[in-house]
């Protein structure tokens, strides 16, 4: 399993009237920590897409229990439970905030994808090899 965490502030202009962060923005977080889940492994999104590889959204799952609200530092725990195979990776969100108290949980699934090719590809080589010691460990 692999696991990475960051910290996202909710700024003002994510709000809703009441002072939530407004519903549709949770993803945005949720890609915060996709992105620096990946930094974390070595490689950036724009290095993929250099390499020819683009990992658009193919479906979003998400559960809220308690609201985030302006100006809370908000921990994004991102997980990949499982090793990805072929051509699919599916990231677990957790959303917490200051006080440790579990606020929202999402799944997102995305494809890697040869945009020239206009078609789903295996995930990089690159990629796996960064990730299967996370993996290798629990067998």
């Amino acid at each position: 399993m692999f696991i990475s965490t960051t910290q996202v502030r909710v700024r003002y202009g994510e709000t809703d009237q009441m002072g939530y962060l407004y519903y549709g923005n949770y993803a945005l977080y949720y890609e915060v920590g996709r992105a620096e889940a990946i930094r974390q492994l070595g490689f950036t999104y724009r290095q993929l897409e250099e390499m020819g590889i683009m990992m658009p959204v193919a479906e979003l799952n998400v559960q809220y229990y308690r609201p985030a609200l302006y100006d809370d530092l908000i921990t994004v725990k991102t997980i990949l439970k499982e090793m990805p195979e072929a051509s699919k990776i599916q990231f677990h969100s957790e959303l917490y905030n200051e006080a440790g108290v579990f606020l929202n949980k999402g799944v997102t699934t995305l494809v890697f994808y040869d945009p020239k090719e206009k078609k789903k590809v295996n995930m990089p080589d690159e990629l796996h090899s960064r990730l299967a010691p996370f993996f290798n460990k629990e067998q």
